[in-house]
């Protein structure tokens, strides 16, 4: 059963023999009116020697293609177009893909599109573990290497603002993508490595249900507190 599944996720960003990212974009944009557009991406950034164990004497860095030579995000952000640019329109995003094929899919958040909260990897891993414990019901979760992101609901800065208020204390760990934020969606690769499905959307024509950020928050201070040294479990 989890390898037909395995393959229905392969064929939904490859249907038509179209790449990846483009079957993904259009798959996103159209089916799930997701609004989208190409993120940066990476450019070859020179060599370096490797480590001795590896045995290969040099590998190819790669470096964000935008003019800041020290970007934080390398390839995992909008520069031209930017992120008012998002659109679901098929033609626009045939477009993009087609003279940018390995260009990340970048998810404006926000509006009527999904939000997301996201906390470093490890701590991502703990708070996966602690809601399914509490029994939270949760929507799709993205992945990289550095960090996780939980999707939610679309909700507005005043929303957030009353949430957070209400809360004693919330973790620093975690950042909040709402309307004029992004997140960069699977199957792209950016300088942090494959963004991918920690826990994949189900394979249906329908946009995937997501949980309110209330919700979420709610479970990752309770998550995040009573740690046996006083501390958090969401620390990273």
């Amino acid at each position: 059963m989890r390898e037909i599944l395995g393959r229905r996720r392969k064929l939904l960003f490859r249907r038509g023999g179209k790449p990846a990212q483009l079957g993904a974009a259009l798959h996103y944009a159209t089916e799930w009116q997701w609004p989208v557009l190409p993120g940066v991406g990476l450019r070859s950034g020179g060599r370096q020697p490797a480590g001795a164990r590896l045995g290969l004497g040099e590998r190819i860095t790669r470096r964000c293609s935008c003019p800041d030579p020290d970007c934080v995000v390398p390839g995992a952000h909008p520069f031209d177009p930017g992120l008012l640019a998002a659109t679901t329109d098929a033609r626009m995003v045939r477009w993009w893909w087609t003279n940018r094929p390995d260009a990340p899919v970048v998810l404006a958040t926000g509006g009527r599109a999904p939000c997301a909260v996201s906390l470093p990897a490890v701590a991502g891993a703990r708070a996966l573990a602690a809601l399914d414990h509490f029994g939270v019901r949760l929507g799709p979760v993205l992945a990289t290497p550095t960090r996780w992101s939980l999707l939610v609901s679309p909700y507005g800065l005043p929303e957030l603002g009353e949430l957070l208020h209400s809360q004693d204390w919330v973790p620093s760990s975690l950042r909040f993508h709402g309307e004029g934020g992004y997140v960069v969606l699977p199957p792209s690769q950016i300088g942090a490595g494959q963004v991918r499905w920690e826990r994949p959307p189900a394979v249906t024509p329908a946009a995937p249900w997501l949980p309110k950020v209330a919700t979420i928050v709610d479970a990752l201070v309770t998550a995040s507190t009573g740690s046996p040294d006083g501390g958090s479990r969401l620390a990273y």
